[in-house]
């Protein structure tokens, strides 16, 4: 784990701040190259991409903020300053999910705007933001953030005890599940380009990314630490956190349009991405 590469002065870099960037990098060159196989014009990718990245940054801190609210009161102004009152620089804290269901809103105000076709511009980039959360989730394992419970087993890993997972879990073996959830992103990735050679529809890859990403979300959340604010259900034993409950929600909504799509459109083939004309 090595939350800071290097440091120079008061300077550091920190290697979660250089996988996000690497993530975003990735993401946008990865989506220009596929816009055209969609008739979709690179400029309105990139333009897309600013929009993503900057609401992006947006909902995962908001949601991070309205579910630690304690942990802001006195320092409001922390919540969206990146020199904080503790002396440090950056944004520590903030939620996927949150910047997954902003970026999408953001998005579908830009192409409505642009009278961009949503679903099509949304296949185009549902690939670049499953590799992007494979380097991503990198960076939360240097950083020690959005770390697993106790555990046993060759998979479980002991966190120095200056990292977040450390001082939760002093010598304790936990979960090391941004690995998991960086592997299950890879996984996805590789699957929507399978997914893609059988595209039947606008929104195929969209509805599928949906499903895949609340799949291994609801799974690996099993194993992730969660204060108790993020505790959505309790069911006897078994707890429930809200991005768990929210992961349901997109499998559901995701499984469903698939199905439905799926009966307007019963025949698979590719003919739909090369031509950019399908379904709507």
């Amino acid at each position: 784990m090595h939350p800071v590469l290097f440091r120079i002065g008061r300077f550091e870099l920190h290697s979660y701040g250089v996988m996000l960037a690497i993530a975003f990098a990735v993401g946008i060159w990865l989506a220009a190259r596929r816009a055209p196989k969609y008739g979709v014009d690179r400029n309105h990718i990139m333009d897309l991409a600013t929009i993503i990245i900057l609401s992006a940054i947006v909902g995962s801190r908001a949601m991070y903020v309205v579910f630690h609210l304690d942990e802001f009161r006195g320092h409001w102004a922390d919540t969206f300053n990146p020199f904080q009152s503790t002396g440090e620089f950056g944004l520590a804290g903030l939620t996927f999910l949150g910047g997954l269901i902003l970026a999408l809103i953001a998005a579908a105000l830009y192409v409505h705007w642009k009278r961009l076709p949503f679903l099509r511009v949304a296949d185009v980039i549902m690939p670049s933001m499953a590799l992007g959360l494979f380097f991503g989730r990198i960076g939360c394992f240097l950083n020690g953030c959005c770390f697993g419970v106790p555990g046993k087993g060759p998979f479980c890993i002991v966190f120095p005890p200056e990292s977040p997972a450390g001082a939760t879990f002093p010598n304790v073996p936990i979960y090391p599940t941004q690995l998991f959830s960086s592997l299950g992103a890879l996984a996805i990735f590789g699957l929507l380009l399978l997914l893609e050679r059988r595209h039947r529809f606008e929104g195929f890859l969209f509805y599928w990314s949906l499903v895949l990403y609340g799949v291994g979300r609801l799974l690996i959340d099993f194993l992730r630490y969660y204060e108790s604010a993020m505790v959505a259900l309790r069911i006897g034993a078994l707890r429930m956190s809200v991005n768990q409950v929210l992961s349901l929600g997109l499998i559901i909504f995701g499984a469903t349009m698939l199905w439905l799509k799926g009966r307007r459109h019963p025949h698979a083939g590719p003919e739909g991405v090369r031509s950019g004309s399908g379904g709507r």
